[in-house]
Order: C-alpha cells, then structure tokens, then sequence
C-alpha cells in the first residue's frame, strides 16, 4: 500500500478543495504556461465556447510576438502549441466541430510567422504543424464543411508552403474532399500554373545569386519554386484519387529514368495490378552502374517480379543484391522463402561471404546488425591489420558488443583506435584513447591467448616506444 505522502491523486484529494486551489495559485505564480493550462481548465467548467474563446486568445497572442526563439525555448512553445491543439481536437470538437475547424486553421497559419523567428533544428515545432495537418482533415471531415470551401483553403495555404508545414495537407484532407473537392483542388492548381509570372523591369530584378557569370533573379526562383508546388500538389491530388497515369504525368520523362523515381512509379502501378509496366519503368532507369541502384529500386524490383509470378527469378536477385551490397534485408528476405533447414545452410553460405567481402567495415556493420557477434569477433580478428580506427564510431559500437564474450576482437577493436590517434597526433582524441587503453587493460585477464597479437604488457611497451614524447596522451593514462 502507498504512503499516506506519496504524490498520487487520491491522497492530494484528501487535502480538499479550498487546499488545493491555494497550492495551485501558489505553484503557477510566476509561470505563464501553468496559468493559462489553468485557465483553460476554469473555461472547461463553462463550456465549449469558453474554452474556443481562450484558444482564440492564445493563438492570436502567439501571432503577435515578434522575439526570437532559440533553440532554449523551443521546448515551451512546443508544450503550449500542443496544449492548443489538443484542447482543439479533444474538447472544442465535441461540442461545435465548425468552430473548432476555424481555430485549427488560426494554428496552422501561425507556421510562418513562428518558423521565421525560431531556431528549431530539431523538428520538433514542424511535428505539430504535421499532426495539425491531420487534425484539420479529421475535424473537417466531421463539421462537413463545404467542399469548395475547403479546396480554396487548402490551396491558398498549399501556395505558400515555404516551410513544409503543409507538406501532408492534400492528403489529410482527401477524405473530407471527396471527388468533388479534389477535382476543384486540381483545377485551380491547373488554373494558377497557367497564370503569367510577372517580371518586373531590368533595373528594378533583385539578383540573388551568380550561375557561370550570369544572374540568378529572385522573380526566376519564384516561378520555379510556383512550377514545382503545382507538381507536388497535382502528384499528391492523383495519388488521393488513385490515378496512377495524373501522377506519372507530372513527372518530367527524364525524372522518371532517376531510380528512385522510378521505383515510387512502379510501386504505384504494382497497386493498380500493372505489374508489367511496372518492370518496364524500372528497367528504363538509368543504371550506370549497380551499386548506383538504390535499395528502394532493387525492393520495386523484387516486389515487380514477385506479382509477375517469377519467383525463382526474385530470389535470385535477392541474393545478388545480398552479394553485391550485404543489405540485411535482401538476406531475410531471401531466407524467409526457403525450406526448413535449407536456410541454415544459406545463412551460413551468406556469412562466409561477408567474412571475405572487399570492404571490412562493411562487413563487420552487417554482422552486428544481424546480429552475429560470433561472426564479427572472427572477422576482426583474422582482418585486423584492414581496420581503420578512425571510424570510432564503428569500433566503438563493436568493441561493445564483442567484449563480454570476445574480449579479444574488442581489444583489436579498441587498439586500432588508439593506434589511429597516436599515430596522426590526433591530441583532441587524446582522452578518448587513453579510456580504451584502459578497457585494454581491464580485458587483458579474461583473454586466454593473443594467438598472433601482442599481450597487453608489450603492446604498452611498443606504444610507449613509438609514442613516449605525447606527454599529452600519457597524463591521461592512469
């Protein structure tokens, strides 16, 4: 049983009212957030009106300010947009979803004026606009608000996009379009690309930039970025109405040769039951060499011969995709769709080629990815001389899954980063190197035989040969 002072709501209940709200009023002084959240909650006792009245508020506050945000107060804007945003979604909704539509909208068109005094390299501001988004789609659909009405507000918002607030609009509000809505979306895209870019006089063109001796005008970006926004958008209107052929439309013909491109062309006519033009856009690709290919082109691949019915043939690239690039994925794939026991012995056919790929490291990422730290341990310790210890994150990240049960491979791990740092005077890694000294030291005991590496005590002595005068590095080791 709790304590009688553990901090849970039914022992704060036994305080009583009158306690409580002087303990509120004392712990929100001097925090605006606490004082709104408690506002917000004395509107909820008067209804749904109040509390859109309260939201309205904030939200028109937030529009005004003008100081900039760094990266210090993006935490507390992120808390107080979202604390809007639900109350939207979660209590104005019931009571009048029309209003609560207009004051998601008031929060989406605060994106400009917040991203344009704010440092938030995290993303964190643009994920509530994103769910937003969603929101705003989910409550149209429930206000049934008109559907020309709702096209024009998504295209004039879908305008000026500068910030990729917008990004997932179109298709959050599909549903609430319906085909009426979407056709008339479609139209004014089609209507304002036609429109003619003004361009103002010579001497009045802002040069932004150079290319070959040449300006670059502000008014050129803009109709580019105008011409590129109607594509997005009428790719994004065409994949709401399931038109494989509108979305292909808007893809320039020698866009589509790039293999991604390629690859989200014939993952679409894959769904549409295209299987077969689907292989002819993938083999139209340009493939100047194979490891140019992307994963999500050799997957459309797989996938296009999968639904032609030539399944031999998909295995069989799985495994030379698995050969060529030691992508895991391809691997499981591949041993997915054998017999019992047969993909034991393909799994083990697939590790002896990874023991002797090319390119160590790449190996040694897909044996810990597997995961198959048997397998690691030994490739490093029969390629250790390959290993290059300026990948410390590499090697880090190895010689901590190896050095329970491997304590040697994570010593050559280890050994080939102090090596690195001695070697090019890297003094900034200095500390770094003398911890994996350390670790050294402390695996030392658990190895039973070095095989052709050298014990500990004589790797310290050669190091201290070679590297005697860092005094640097040696203050370091204890």
């Amino acid at each position: 049983m709790a304590a009688k002072t553990t901090l849970n709501a039914k022992n704060l209940e036994s305080l009583g009212a009158p306690r409580l709200a002087e303990l509120l009023i004392e712990i929100s002084t001097g925090s605006a957030a606490r004082k709104r959240r408690l506002r917000m909650e004395l509107a909820g006792n008067h209804g749904g009106v109040e509390v859109a009245r309260e939201v309205r508020k904030r939200l028109a506050s937030i529009a005004r300010a003008r100081t900039f945000i760094d990266w210090r107060k993006v935490k507390a804007l992120k808390s107080d947009l979202e604390t809007q945003r639900k109350t939207i979604t979660e209590t104005v909704v019931v009571d009048d979803p029309k209003e609560a539509f207009e004051l998601i909208w008031q929060f989406l068109a605060l994106a400009d004026s917040i991203f344009e005094r704010s440092n938030d390299g995290s993303g964190s501001l643009l994920q509530s606009f994103h769910q937003a988004c969603e929101d705003a789609g989910a409550i149209a659909l429930a206000a049934r608000i008109d559907v020309s009405v709702l096209a024009d507000k998504v295209f004039k918002a879908m305008q000026d996009d500068g910030y990729g607030q917008y990004d997932n609009l179109i298709a959050a509000m599909a549903p609430a379009l319906g085909k009426d809505g979407l056709n008339r979306l479609k139209t004014l895209f089609i209507q304002w690309s036609k429109e003619p870019k003004d361009t103002p006089a010579e001497d009045k063109r802002e040069i932004i930039g150079w290319s070959g001796g040449s300006p670059i005008y502000e008014d050129e970006i803009h109709g580019n970025h105008r011409d590129l926004t109607v594509r997005i958008a009428l790719q994004e209107i065409a994949d709401a109405q399931g038109d494989v052929d509108a979305y292909i439309a808007q893809q320039p013909e020698k866009t589509r040769k790039t293999p991604t491109i390629a690859a989200d062309i014939a993952h679409r006519l894959l769904s549409a039951g295209r299987a077969k033009e689907a292989l002819e856009t993938l083999d139209k690709a340009d493939m100047r060499s194979w490891t140019a290919m992307p994963f999500e082109w050799q997957l459309a691949r797989v996938d296009t011969l999968e639904a032609l019915g030539n399944a031999e043939e998909a295995q069989a690239y799985r495994w030379e995709c698995f050969e060529r690039s030691l992508h895991q994925e391809h691997l499981r794939a591949f041993l997915k769709r054998l017999p019992d026991f047969d993909d034991l012995e393909a799994e083990e056919k697939a590790f002896a080629h990874a023991q002797a790929f090319p390119e160590i490291h790449h190996a040694l990422g897909f044996f810990l990815n597997w995961p198959a730290p048997a397998e690691a341990a030994k490739l490093v310790v029969t390629r250790k001389t390959e290993l290059d210890g300026d990948l410390y994150e590499l090697m880090t990240r190895a010689a901590e899954a190896l050095a329970e049960k491997h304590p040697l491979a994570a010593t050559i791990l280890l050994r080939s980063m102090i090596d690195f740092t001695l070697d090019n005077s890297r003094s900034s890694r200095y500390k770094h190197a003398a911890r994996h000294l350390a670790d050294c030291a402390s695996l030392a005991p658990h190895i039973d035989d070095f095989g052709n590496a050298k014990s500990h005590d004589i790797y310290v002595a050669e190091l201290k040969r070679r590297h005697g005068k860092k005094h640097g590095f040696w203050s370091l080791v204890t």
